[in-house]
């Protein structure tokens, strides 16, 4: 062996390099928005990628975000529904079953990584996605809520209960509304938004609902879905009797009476609904 091989790092023409560089490189990190992509994984299935500060976050597209299966199952949160179901099979009730502390901060950590992939696969519009995980992370609050044996880790994630079921609630109208199917990504909307009034009215919170930004959210949506839904004959001109009364253009109210009452009298479907019968 030479002088040159003696010095030689070991490793050299043997380890490959595992600097990330290469995988940014055109790739720049943006404050204030959510970078996301879909990249191949080198064991052929899909990877999502979130563009972070300091590098990226890489998570799986299905099962667990970080690839891990905990007790052979799917998730942790799977693993002690599993327990339940079989303590609940033994028992015949489930009262006994419980979560520690540090089962709860366990779930609590996973939720998190479920958080980061929703948000991603939102942005790039992938809403089955959005729904499988939000509904997951729903499932994970209604667990501790019943069953941890602290009265904070029943309580911690409550919180974050409206954000969660907006995001559900966005992604299920979403798929509706991309299908041109507006009546019904409405009806999703208004659904979620009392199922977020009645959380706060739980908590004696009757004027959070008011000030909720993610009721804001979903009524923004509500108002762009509305105006995709075919326009009611008859209550546009009630709009236009309202505005010509108003205007005190009595001829022309006259005349839109007229035509309401023509309309009203055809029995057109929904007329009697405008009409407050």
């Amino acid at each position: 062996m030479n002088e040159e091989q003696q010095h030689r790092p070991r490793s050299e023409g043997r380890v490959s390099s595992k600097d990330i560089s290469g995988v940014l490189k055109g790739w720049d990190y943006e404050p204030g928005a959510l970078n996301v992509r879909k990249v191949a994984g080198s064991d052929g299935s899909p990877k999502l990628q979130m563009r972070i500060d300091l590098g990226l976050l890489q998570m799986e597209l299905t099962g667990r975000p970080d690839g891990h299966r905990p007790h052979g199952c799917e998730s942790l949160l799977d693993y002690f529904e599993t327990q339940l179901a079989d303590h609940k099979k033994k028992a015949g009730v489930e009262v006994g079953f419980h979560l520690t502390p540090s089962q709860c901060q366990s779930l609590r950590e996973e939720a998190s990584q479920y958080y980061q992939r929703y948000l991603s696969l939102f942005v790039l519009e992938d809403f089955a996605g959005v729904v499988r995980d939000t509904q997951r992370n729903l499932r994970v609050l209604d667990l501790c809520a019943q069953f941890a044996d602290d009265e904070q880790d029943r309580l911690v994630l409550e919180q974050y209960r409206p954000y969660i079921t907006m995001m559900n609630v966005r992604a299920r109208a979403s798929i509706f509304f991309k299908q041109e199917r507006y009546a019904e990504a409405l009806a999703i909307i208004e659904e979620g938004l009392v199922e977020i009034k009645e959380f706060f009215e739980r908590f004696g919170q009757d004027t959070g609902f008011e000030h909720s930004n993610e009721v804001r959210v979903l009524k923004r949506f509500a108002r762009e879905i509305k105006r995709k839904l075919p326009v009611d004959p008859l209550a546009k001109l009630r709009r236009k009797l309202k505005r010509a009364i108003k205007d005190e253009r009595y001829e022309e109210a006259a005349k839109l009476r007229d035509q309401i009452a023509e309309l009203e009298s055809a029995d057109i479907p929904g007329a009697e609904e405008d009409a407050g019968i």
